[in-house]
């Protein structure tokens, strides 16, 4: 069974910038599209973005795209999210999630392994 952690949450000020990871172990991680996902308080969970198992395939969701950059180091067995210039509409708990395949979707239903979240919060 896949476990993944994320961490590097935390409170910041709108205009900051956060860098999440995410650790996957109990497999490795090359083979698997990945993707990030929030979840705001009181609303539903929405894909921020997702990453084929190569890196050359990535997408966003409009309202995070050209702020937020998702990358991946195989070898370590890592995934990350960049995010530069946050808003105060960013503040969510953020999941990591791993595809059993490798083809990247934007759906969570389509995704098998999931971390337990890290929270992020920006303040004005």
């Amino acid at each position: 069974q896949v476990q993944l952690v994320e961490s590097g949450g935390g409170l910041v000020q709108a205009g900051a910038s956060l860098r999440l990871s995410c650790e996957a172990s109990r497999r490795t991680i090359g083979n698997y599209a990945m993707g990030w996902f929030r979840q705001a308080p009181g609303k539903e969970r929405e894909f921020v973005a997702t990453i084929s198992p190569t890196s050359t395939y990535r997408n966003y969701a409009d309202s995070v795209q050209g702020r937020f950059t998702i990358s991946r180091d195989n070898a370590k067995n890592f995934m990350y999210l960049q995010m530069n210039s946050l808003k105060l509409e960013d503040t969510a708990r953020y999941y990591c999630a791993m595809r059993g395949g490798d083809s990247p979707y934007t759906e969570g239903s389509r995704y098998n392994y999931w971390g337990r979240g890290t929270q992020v919060t920006v303040s004005s």
